[in-house]
């Protein structure tokens, strides 16, 4: 039997990844190419946000909770700019990548 706290979706597994390696190429190729996202609640220029919370102040995700495959995760994510932070992410995923995101403090 899975752990239900693992993270066994593919896509999610990817975009984590590419996040924790800083891989910016990864991290686009993990969504499709009309993905959106929202950080607490607003919706956000994606390529504009990961930028600015990912890959330019360098973020690490740690996934602390994880349900539905790993769909929606609380997780510790920090980054430079903020320091650490309890999140929540929720992912929708379409055709093997992921199609939105959303995330925000928990």
């Amino acid at each position: 039997m899975a752990d239900p706290n693992e993270v066994t979706d593919p896509a999610v597994q990817n975009l984590i990844a590419a996040i924790n390696a800083g891989d910016r190429t990864a991290f686009f190729a993990a969504l499709t190419a009309d993905a959106t996202m929202s950080d607490d609640g607003r919706d956000r220029d994606l390529p504009s946000w990961a930028d600015h919370e990912i890959f330019s102040a360098p973020g690490h995700l740690e996934v602390i909770s994880a349900s539905d495959g790993g769909r929606s995760l609380i997780a510790d994510y920090r980054n430079e700019r903020w320091g650490q932070m309890r999140t929540r992410w929720a992912f929708t995923v379409t055709g093997g990548k992921i199609s939105r995101f959303e995330t925000g403090q928990a």
